[in-house]
């Protein structure tokens, strides 16, 4: 008595793009997340990757960690650096952030 009948709406007859619409801005919103962060942030793996590969003995290093010395010896995933006179520490290839230009560390 105090209850109305509920019924459902049907769907707009005739309308194709309806679906493509709705999902319009889902896809844009992905197009400007892949140009925004994702991209970049590939680019900067890609080029941290060919530092790595590029290290050779002698190349002076900086880590994550902030220890900075001098390859003595490069592994497949390890390298052997010297931070003082006869002081070697054994760092992961990847954990190197930056390679410095030739004489920057002139105390070693």
């Amino acid at each position: 008595m105090f209850i109305s009948n509920a019924y459902a709406q049907a769907a707009p007859a005739g309308d194709p793009t309806g679906g493509l619409m709705g999902m319009l801005p889902l896809i844009l919103m992905f197009i400007v997340l892949w140009f925004l962060m994702i991209r970049p942030q590939m680019k900067r793996a890609k080029e941290h990757k060919a530092m790595v590969a590029a290290i050779a003995k002698g190349d002076e290093i900086v880590t994550q960690g902030g220890i900075a010395g001098r390859v003595t010896q490069v592994g497949e995933n390890f390298l052997h650096v010297e931070v003082a006179d006869n002081v070697n520490v054994v760092v992961q290839a990847q954990s190197v952030t930056n390679v410095l230009p030739k004489g920057t560390l002139k105390t070693l």
